[in-house]
């Protein structure tokens, strides 16, 4: 089994694959410079496992620490989760979203080079369809981007394929997620961002547990079931799993590849506010708001790509990803602070 360096990975998708990992015989080194996540991560990581990651504090952009670290634990594989991700942050600060998730990423190229590692999984997002694609989205779809954060994601993709044309023995898996939700079912670990919320379930939790009055649904004239907006939820031990089923595949010694991590099964937003309520006991209070800018009425995948290539198939249902979700904001209701 094999060394595999996690950047950006005491966050919350990266701290479910390090378990899957571990669980898999693997052996994950987790990178973070901490912006956003906490090394409190590695202990409820052993609490599951009974193995204690190691976990470095380090920011991607220093290329010269990578390459030692690389080299001093004999990575044989990236899996590059490191970025900012909020979309609408990305608006007001492009020019730390570009630093942080493009050039981050070529100085990870650049030390998987100089270190001679060969395989990267990257942690890309259906943001990289844009707003004009039609459900549901194939990994052939035409890519654009509506805003900085999606504008990055493709880029970082574009760059590794042009990387791995020049440099015949780079293989990559780039990985589409759609909506990441959820938790470990043991509670352990979840997401916990810092600030307001930006995605629907951590904010749903928080109205759930008190930290939050109420949650304001972006429009609720779109053609859909119920006039809110549809989005693929995936739960994360589903998509940290799809991470390791990708990394197998590329040590396997196959070829590069792109494919979507997704249900392929939209949900509304009521319908998951529902959905949690049923889970967890609690009424959510809504109002409705006007609908956002760049919001489209849905976005979901076409699984098939992954299914095939991978034999990827998602596992945990809506009333499963809310009870996980419910779980871990229960037990841990200011995140990892009271560990």
């Amino acid at each position: 089994m094999a060394n595999i360096l996690l950047t950006g990975g005491t966050g919350y998708i990266g701290a479910h694959t390090a378990v899957v990992l571990i669980e898999s015989g693997h052996t994950p080194i987790l990178l973070d410079n901490f912006s956003n996540s906490t090394p409190k991560v590695a202990q409820r990581i052993e609490a599951i496992t009974g193995v204690k990651p190691v976990v470095i504090e380090q920011d991607v952009l220093n290329t010269t620490a990578l390459v030692d670290v690389l080299k001093t634990h004999n990575i044989q594989a990236v899996i590059h989760f490191a970025a900012h991700k909020a979309v609408g942050e990305s608006v007001e600060k492009p020019l730390a979203y570009y630093q942080n998730n493009v050039v981050g990423t070529l100085s990870v190229l650049d030390a998987m080079a100089q270190a001679h590692v060969r395989h990267i999984v990257l942690s890309s997002s259906a943001t990289v369809y844009g707003e004009h694609g039609v459900p549901p989205m194939s990994e052939d779809a035409p890519l654009s981007a509506t805003n900085p954060y999606g504008q990055t994601k493709v880029m970082m993709e574009q760059i590794i394929r042009d990387v791995a044309i020049a440099d015949k023995n780079l293989r990559y898996a780039m990985l589409r997620y759609f909506n990441p939700v959820g938790a470990h079912p043991s509670g352990q670990i979840g997401e916990h961002p810092r600030g307001i919320p930006n995605n629907l379930m951590p904010y749903v939790q928080q109205v759930a547990i008190g930290l939050r009055e109420k949650l304001s649904v972006f429009g609720d004239d779109y053609p859909t079931a119920d006039g809110t907006g549809e989005r693929d939820y995936i739960h994360v031990m589903d998509l940290a799993r799809g991470h390791v089923l990708a990394l197998n595949h590329l040590l396997a010694g196959n070829d590069s590849f792109t494919v979507n991590l997704g249900t392929g099964k939209p949900v509304t937003v009521l319908q998951m506010v529902q959905a949690f309520e049923q889970a967890s006991g609690k009424p959510i209070a809504y109002t409705i708001a006007p609908r956002r800018a760049g919001d489209v009425a849905s976005v979901y995948a076409n699984p098939e790509l992954a299914r095939q290539l991978l034999g990827f198939e998602t596992e945990y249902s809506i009333a499963e990803m809310c009870r996980d979700a419910w779980v871990w904001q229960s037990r841990n209701p200011n995140g990892y602070d009271e560990a």
